[in-house]
């Protein structure tokens, strides 16, 4: 069965995108969707598997020819290559490679820009010239810059010289030699330690203050601290650029080819495929620790509750890991190894050992057995509260994604613990029911459809065509309603994908009132995700990665799409962003936004007074001083995206940080909001608690934050006002 993903973009440069996957409904014929290995080139294959090492060019060859053969069969609307597409791939590929303008050279550009024009002749060739080229290059530059960055920051700057740091790199252009590259980073350093500076200033102030007995550091003591630190966060950086590796350039570059079809065609490398997987399942097999590096050494930052490890009580958040042995056998030395590499010889099958040599924060050397198991990540999944006010009861529900495990049919899926959620709620009398679905990217499309079934008898949730424009109607078919009460959906800007198909329905529906952002991301398009060692039936010959390709798009019941527009929220409310450019439509080459026929569906008209309340809330919301005072701060961060120029002489920086801080002062009172309500965990929740501190930690800041959170308080009033239509 195919996997059809569901997910929101992420702007992020050398890091991958965390997407969000969700499963196919429709039965394709196998000829359609299933390439054989007929379909490419032989002698790639052959040179891929009788490469020993699965890796490097012929690797990289095969997977030229597998993604964009995959893509112009399967795509949605496949772009044509050609020397438009092909200035598009160079573009967003040297932006990938260096976004800050930082390593490049203007002659190296210069060189470069004579493939601008060619990529797509080469991708047609599968030519790694233009590739092997900024690869070597990069290398070679990152390595001066390392040389440089240790040398400025080894003496202090001169703070009175009048510098201006421009932050607006898509506007200057590349260095014109070594000498400038070098003062870009002289400035970068320096504007680092300038903030390093005034931070040390304020806590050294506030000691004075606390501890009379506190002997004051003198401001050169002070600015060498602030250098030090500068230096060690630029050791951290570079250590992790130093640690991508030649695969990891060459998926950036097969990015750049994707992306030019659409901003979600996508390359899966095979360790972030099982991120990937991770993160839509919400769970793992391996020993439940969070791993950070710290220099050479792989430290234990957290353990995660009711994995393994936090059962066996021996390994400890702090703990230095030295050496991994799988079972009996001998153990590894990790000391230097990239994280990745660690994390994947930590993890295992259920039910196997390993051994961690480690040391501990008190400097004793102990080897901890831990058996693997399977590990849920508690913050994937669902969650509620109970919520007390004014002598009523009321349930909130938090859903971060719509999450599902397509190894385990049987397995927890968003749409099965949300109907757990839902009744364990109605056992409480709830009055009316929240459910949040702010910073939701999406996620499962199946538990999308299920989930919106429990509001309405039966019929239609979303619609969708595919590539060949025929179109389906996905409906609930169920005629029992578990939830016919009050209903509020609660969204902002990135509430995304399978989000906007709930809160769609509920509003096409008239099921219940949306609230949040003046729109959501806009993202009305649909995934599938292909395996492409599964495409050439050779599992045993090293790791391809995987693809994800948009093949549908979908739309609103009412027969608009999302794409571009989002959903348009029914209680519009300011936010801290509302200024600024976030959603599909400020990304690069979007699809578009198009409409088909309505599906058969009748509204519920849940409510007899929707317009009224809607009215109320706005009234209040135009009113509110904190609403107001959220709008005032949302338009300064706008004002403060525009300003890329920062002066670096010292007294200029300082007064600039001074201004700045006494005008954050007047919007300290939006996070000291706080309303009466009072928020509980359910009662199998507080039982788990009893037995996990850590749980009970976390459900308390959860509960203390939702007792600050503005949108949350007029979330609720608006539930207590709608009155269902008899």
């Amino acid at each position: 069965m195919h996997r059809i993903v569901l997910f929101m973009k992420r702007n992020y440069k050398l890091t991958l995108l965390i997407i969000v996957i969700s499963i196919g409904l429709w039965s394709f014929k196998s000829s359609e969707n299933h390439p054989t290995i007929t379909n490419f080139s032989f002698e790639n294959i052959w040179n891929y598997i009788t490469n020993q090492n699965n890796e490097g060019p012929e690797k990289d060859k095969l997977l030229i020819e597998l993604i964009t053969s995959f893509i112009a069969r399967y795509h949605y609307d496949p772009a044509t290559v050609d020397d438009e597409f092909s200035k598009g791939v160079y573009k967003d590929y040297i932006n990938a490679l260096d976004p800050t303008k930082v390593f490049f050279l203007e002659s190296d550009i210069k060189e470069f820009s004579r493939y601008e024009n060619k990529i797509d002749d080469l991708i047609l060739t599968k030519d790694l010239s233009f590739f092997e080229l900024t690869y070597k290059r990069r290398q070679a530059r990152i390595k001066d810059v390392s040389e440089y960055y240790q040398k400025i920051v080894t003496e202090p700057f001169d703070y009175k010289k009048e510098d201006v740091f421009n932050s607006n790199y898509d506007s200057i252009p590349y260095a014109k030699n070594a000498y400038e590259i070098k003062d870009r980073w002289r400035k970068q350093l320096k504007l680092s330690t300038l903030s390093n500076i005034i931070e040390k200033e304020k806590l050294e102030k506030e000691e004075v203050k606390t501890d009379s007995t506190h002997v004051a550091l003198t401001f050169e003591q002070i600015e060498k601290e602030a250098r030090e630190t500068t230096k060690k966060s630029m050791d951290t950086f570079f250590e992790r650029i130093n640690e991508l590796e030649r695969k990891d350039i060459f998926s950036l570059f097969l990015n750049a080819i994707t992306q030019r079809y659409d901003p979600h065609t996508y390359y899966f490398a095979p360790e972030d495929k099982d991120r990937f997987d991770i993160s839509m399942s919400g769970k793992l097999e391996g020993i439940g620790a969070r791993l950070q590096k710290e220099g050479n050494y792989t430290e234990v930052t957290e353990l995660i509750s009711g994995g393994p490890a936090w059962r066996g009580q021996q390994l400890e958040a702090g703990d230095i890991i030295l050496k991994v042995a799988q079972g009996t056998d001998e153990p590894v030395d990790i000391m230097g190894q990239r994280l990745d590499d660690v994390v994947k010889i930590i993890k295992g099958p259920k039910g196997t050992e390993v051994r961690l040599t480690v040391k501990k924060v008190d400097g004793r050397i102990e080897v901890i057995s831990i058996i693997r198991d399977i590990v849920e990540i508690e913050e994937t999944y669902v969650k509620s509260t109970l919520v007390k006010k004014d002598g009523k009861k009321y349930g909130l529900i938090n859903l971060p994604k719509f999450y599902i495990d397509f190894t385990e049919e049987q397995s927890r899926n968003a749409a099965t613990d949300m109907k757990i959620e839902i009744e364990r709620l109605k056992k409480q009398h709830v009055e009316g029911i929240i459910i949040d679905l702010r910073g939701n990217g999406g996620g499962s499309l199946k538990t999308v459809v299920d989930i919106g079934g429990f509001f309405i008898d039966q019929g239609p949730i979303v619609q969708i065509k595919s590539s060949q424009k025929k179109k389906e109607v996905l409906s609930d078919t169920d005629p029992s309603i578990l939830w016919d009460g009050p209903l509020v959906i609660m969204v902002n800007e990135f509430s995304a994908s399978a989000s906007e198909i709930l809160a769609a329905a509920v509003q096409d529906y008239k099921r219940g009132v949306v609230i949040g952002s003046k729109q959501t991301y806009g993202k009305g398009t649909v995934q599938n995700i292909v395996d492409l060692n599964q495409v050439l039936r050779m599992n045993s010959h090293g790791e391809l990665g995987a693809l994800k390709t948009t093949t549908q798009k979908f739309y609103r019941i009412s027969g608009g799409s999302t794409q571009l527009e989002g959903v348009k929220s029914d209680i519009v409310v300011p936010g801290k962003y509302s200024y600024l450019e976030i959603g599909e439509k400020d990304i690069s080459n979007p699809m578009p936004w198009d409409k088909i026929d309505a599906a058969p569906y009748q509204p519920v008209n849940s409510y007899n007074n929707t317009a009224e309340v809607i009215k109320n809330s706005n009234e209040r919301i135009k009113n509110n001083p904190t609403f107001q005072l959220i709008d005032e701060e949302a338009l300064r961060i706008k004002k403060r995206s525009e300003n890329y120029l920062f002066n670096l002489q010292i007294d200029s920086f300082k007064a600039e940080d001074l201004r700045t801080e006494e005008i954050a002062k007047k919007y300290k009172a939006i996070a000291d909001y706080k309303y009466d309500a009072q928020f509980e965990s359910l009662p199998y929740e507080q039982e788990l608690i009893k037995k996990d501190t850590v749980l009970g930690s976390k459900r308390d800041r959860w509960h203390e934050n939702l007792a600050k959170d503005i949108y949350v308080e007029e979330a609720i009033q608006v539930l207590t006002e709608l009155k269902k239509a008899s």
